[in-house]
């Protein structure tokens, strides 16, 4: 059954199961074909369930008190719970959840598995530049209100509203009517906005990048460096099975002499 678990036969089924689980609940969102396919959307539906419970069970009767050491199990898990969960009544909501089940792409393909391990050995250096963006959003809308508050009330009125609207201007959203409008009293305006958006969007939004691609980086570089540890302690045993191979030869060549 480890084999079966493990092969990669089984791993491109369980795949294929839940890309047609997910093109199954996206189907149902089409009233039409509800209407005139609703019975077997939601056999097929249940088949995948059935399949994903049967596979959990499995790895918990191969890999016994191991099976909660892997947080991908972990993860499978509560995806499974979710869906076992009744949709009838105050909870027909979860209902939508469903859909949760195609996260379970990210603990079967390997390249996702990377990518989210990657994002996760990111968090620390990212949440300091969440920090810093929202210093930066902070001290820049205490300005914007007291400079533009009375100019442009709609945009720049209050605190809140002053950082809603920054937050548009720093996505690039609709940001030239606000300048603009503000410009069109405090023709200097403009200076404001350029220095906010090159170093919020171009500044502080490419330091995640950088330290996404940098943990990345380091998440390839510690799965080469288990690889290459697996590696050698296979040629080491290799070797020394040999060795012992060459000693037994030579105890029969002097046994037979």
């Amino acid at each position: 059954m480890r084999d079966l678990l493990e092969s990669k036969g089984f791993q491109r089924f369980i795949i294929a199961v839940i890309l047609i689980n997910a093109a199954t609940l996206g189907l149902e969102t089409f009233p039409d074909i509800l209407k005139e396919y609703g019975t077997a959307l939601h056999v097929i539906d249940h088949v995948a369930l059935y399949i994903f419970v049967a596979e959990l069970l499995a790895k918990v009767l191969v890999y016994r008190r191991d099976f909660l050491k892997d947080p991908w199990n972990v993860f499978d898990s509560v995806i499974i719970a979710i869906a076992l969960l009744p949709t009838t009544g105050g909870l027909s909501v979860l209902r939508s959840l469903r859909i949760l089940r195609a996260l379970r792409l990210l603990s079967v393909v390997p390249s996702l598995r990377r990518v989210v391990a990657a994002l996760l050995r990111a968090m620390p250096g990212m949440s300091s530049i969440v920090l810093l963006l929202a210093l930066v959003l902070y001290i820049a809308a205490v300005m914007a209100t007291k400079l533009y508050g009375t100019t442009a009330p709609d945009y720049f009125g209050s605190l809140q509203t002053s950082l809603f609207t920054l937050f548009q201007t720093m996505t690039g959203e609709a940001w030239p009517d606000i300048a603009r409008e503000v410009m069109s009293v405090h023709p200097s305006a403009w200076i404001f906005f350029v220095v906010f958006i090159l170093l919020c969007s171009f500044v502080i939004l490419n330091l995640f990048m950088a330290v996404v691609v940098s943990a990345h980086e380091a998440e390839t570089r510690s799965e080469l460096a288990e690889f290459e540890e697996s590696t050698e302690a296979a040629t080491d045993r290799i070797l020394a099975e040999l060795a012992e191979l060459r000693q037994e030869l030579r105890q029969l060549q002097e046994t037979g002499r």
